[in-house]
C-alpha cells in the first residue's frame, strides 16, 4: 500500500488530513511523524508538522520471510525478574545486550508457532516490539494519572500477535471515559502518538481501556445488534442505527456477520457515519 504525506499546523492536524486522504478510520492507518511543527515568533508557525501514512496492512508476513527472520536470535527475557503486571510480555532490555543475544546465542525452539510469537514481539530489523510499546504507554499513563492526582493501576496485556492492550482500573475514573467513550478514544489516540514518537513504531495495534468500559460497551452493543437483527428478519425491512465511532461500528459488523440472513453496511461520513442492517436476499 502506498504512503501519503501531509502537513498541518500540528501533528494531529496532519494526521487527520492523511486519514481523510486515505479514506479510512484512524485505527486502520499507520502514521509516522516525519517532522513536528516548529514555532516562530509571536505564536506563528515557522514550519508545519509533516506525517506519512498508509492503510494498515492486514496480510501476514510471507512464510519465506518468516523463515529468514527465524535465523536471527530473538530477545531472551528472564520472566522471573519481571513485575507481576507485565509478566505476560518481555521487559525492556538494554539494546546492546539484546543484539549480543541475537548474534551469539543459538535458537532453542523448534516450534513454528512459538517462533511466530517471538517474531511478533521482536522485529528483526529493530522495530520496537509490542512489549516495549506497551511499557512506554504504561509509563506515559502512570505519569498522566500522577499529574491528575488519580490513584489507579495500569496493566499491560498481550491480546494476540498484533495487539497489546493497556488497562486502567481504579475508582471514579468516569471522567477518563467521557460520554459514549469519547474521552477514552481521544486518550487512546494520544497514547498511541506518544508511543510512536518515542519509538518510531508503526507495527502492531495498541488499545486502551478504562475501568472495563470497552468490555461492557461490547456486550451492550452485541445484545442491541442482535435485537435489531431479529427485528429486521421479522419485518424484512432495513434498519439504520444511530451514528457511531469506528470501534463501535466494527462490533456491530462483527456481530451481524454471525447472524444468518442479515447483512450490514456503513453509510455517511464521520462523525455522522452509521450502520444499516438489512435482510440478506434469498437465492
Amino acid at each position: 500500500m502506498e504512503w501519503v504525506e501531509t502537513t498541518g499546523k500540528t501533528v494531529e492536524d496532519a494526521t487527520a488530513r492523511a486519514v481523510a486522504e486515505l479514506g479510512v478510520e484512524i485505527d486502520d492507518a499507520e502514521v509516522h511523524v516525519v517532522e513536528e511543527a516548529k514555532p516562530g515568533l509571536f505564536g506563528r508557525v515557522r514550519s508545519e508538522a509533516r506525517v506519512r501514512a498508509r492503510v494498515r496492512p492486514t496480510r501476514p508476513h510471507p512464510r519465506d520471510e518468516r523463515r529468514e527472520r527465524r535465523r536471527r536470535k530473538p530477545r531472551v527475557v528472564d520472566k522471573a525478574s519481571e513485575p507481576a503486571e507485565t509478566a505476560l510480555v518481555p521487559g525492556r532490555r538494554d539494546r546492546a545486550e539484546s543484539e549480543r543475544a541475537r548474534r551469539d546465542e543459538p535458537t532453542t525452539s523448534n516450534e513454528e508457532g512459538t517462533m511466530d510469537e517471538v517474531e511478533a514481539l521482536v522485529d528483526g530489523e529493530g522495530e520496537p516490539g509490542l512489549a516495549e510499546q506497551g511499557a512506554i504507554a504504561k509509563e506515559f499513563l502512570e505519569g498522566l494519572l500522577d499529574v491528575l492526582g488519580v490513584g489507579a493501576d495500569v496493566v499491560v496485556h498481550l491480546l494476540d500477535l498484533e495487539t497489546v492492550e493497556v488497562t486502567v482500573t481504579g475508582e471514579q475514573l468516569g471522567f477518563l471515559v467521557g460520554q459514549r467513550g469519547a474521552t477514552l478514544a481521544a486518550l487512546q489516540d494520544l497514547t498511541r502518538t506518544v508511543v510512536q514518537r518515542r519509538t518510531g513504531a508503526h507495527q502492531g495495534r495498541l488499545l486502551l481501556d478504562v475501568d472495563g468500559y470497552r468490555a461492557r460497551r461490547r456486550v451492550a452493543l452485541e445484545g442491541f445488534t442482535r435485537r435489531v437483527a431479529a427485528e429486521v428478519l421479522e419485518t424484512g425491512r432495513e434498519r439504520a442505527l444511530e451514528p457511531m465511532a469506528a470501534n463501535d461500528r466494527k462490533i456491530v459488523h462483527d456481530t451481524v456477520n454471525s447472524i444468518p440472513g442479515v447483512s450490514s453496511r456503513s453509510v455517511g461520513e464521520d462523525p455522522r457515519r452509521y450502520v444499516v442492517l438489512a435482510p440478506t436476499p434469498s437465492e
